[in-house]
């Protein structure tokens, strides 16, 4: 049986030295050797998402200045989309340091970087990255959320319910949308029946996430569809069955 090795430390020197393969053919001007360095001293003795940070910085000081030509070179080493449900975290766990360049960067260039977000999460994930950009504007998130509800990429889906989740796990705890539960529901409504596995967990994770935030309105919505999985009831409503909730576990029956 093979050693367990955290995550955190595959990123490292060696992930500096695959990042500065990746982008040195197409930006020559890449100091290489300047970047690993940087990257191997700054990572030392850090947890994962400090490390991730690290990597991140050290690429906005190596890249282009002018953040749209950054990106661009960016684009160029995502590497093809992830036709799975799994992987995120391993095959493409290099491009999580690419999602924070886009976090910690990109706000002032606000449809490029939901643009290459977009196409991060078809091969990593940018639950954790678009996060900024929801609290900066939330209106214009959620008119790409409009085309992302009906992407053939269950990636870009799961990122609509996952990426505006109020507790998501190794991130900040986030408002709901526009301080009103009403908007999260408003794009769960349109991910309830996906016939993603995938898509179903983040939506019973948000569920889950809702109940702690207003268990009433989530019931009552809940009460109000004929169409949701068991599945994503039982486990958004897991939470509130722990406690032994009524009303929950009556919808539960009711499912069953």
């Amino acid at each position: 049986m093979s050693e367990y090795i955290p995550l955190k430390y595959y990123f490292d020197k060696e992930l500096a030295l695959r990042l500065a393969d990746l982008i040195k053919p197409h930006y020559t001007n890449f100091s290489k050797y300047s970047f690993i360095d940087m990257v191997a001293v700054g990572v030392e003795g850090k947890e994962l998402k400090d490390r991730v940070e690290v990597i991140a910085s050290a690429l906005k000081q190596h890249l282009p200045v002018d953040y749209e030509e950054a990106l661009a070179v960016l684009r160029k080493i995502l590497g093809p989309e992830n036709q799975t449900e799994e992987g995120m975290f391993t095959n493409g766990y290099f491009l999580m340091p690419i999602a924070c360049f886009v976090e910690k960067y990109g706000l002032d260039h606000f449809d490029l970087s939901l643009k290459a977000l977009y196409e991060i999460t078809k091969r990593h994930t940018s639950e954790y990255a678009i996060r900024p950009y929801l609290m900066a504007d939330t209106d214009r998130c959620l008119i790409y959320f409009q085309d992302w509800l009906k992407d053939p990429n269950s990636h870009v889906r799961r990122l609509v319910s996952e990426g505006t989740r109020p507790r998501l796990p190794w991130a900040k705890k986030m408002p709901l949308l526009k301080n009103h539960i009403q908007y999260n529901l408003s794009l769960l409504d349109q991910l309830v029946s996906d016939k993603s596995r995938y898509v179903q967990k983040s939506v019973a994770n948000h569920i889950n996430d809702l109940t702690k935030e207003n268990p009433e309105t989530v019931l009552q919505w809940l009460a109000n569809h004929d169409n949701i999985n068991p599945r994503i009831i039982k486990n958004g409503l897991r939470t509130l069955i722990k406690s032994n909730d009524e009303h929950a576990l009556a919808l539960i029956r009711q499912t069953e």
